[in-house]
């Protein structure tokens, strides 16, 4: 059989969800702006540390409609990809919920 890219190898095996991430941060129940400093912080300190795949939980919108925190949780997410902080950045599949895949860059490994 032949080798895939890891990326291509993710595509055939379908969405990567919370299962497969080796952290999870649950922002079901915080306010919008503790949800943005616990983001911010998650992507400050990912800067000085290893990469890593984390999932990222939002509660579903209120019975009858109404704000979630995804889009103030993905435009965050989208300006740290921007600026090389995250390498991947998805949405979790259906089964797990509102919330993001999100693999951080992490420390930049310098040449020896």
């Amino acid at each position: 059989m032949p080798h895939f890219e890891p990326f291509y190898a993710d595509k055939l095996r379908g969405s990567l969800g919370i299962v497969d991430a080796q952290a999870v941060l649950d922002l079901r129940s915080a306010s919008r702006e503790k949800a943005l400093r616990s983001i911010q912080d998650l992507l400050e300190r990912s800067r000085f540390a290893q990469s890593r795949a984390v999932a990222i939980r939002l509660a579903p919108p209120p019975e009858g409609g109404g704000e979630t925190l995804f889009q103030p949780v993905g435009k965050a997410l989208l300006d740290a990809k921007k600026r090389g902080w995250i390498d991947r950045l998805q949405t979790l599949p259906a089964q797990d919920g509102l919330g993001f895949y999100v693999v951080l860059a992490g420390k930049p490994e310098t040449a020896a």
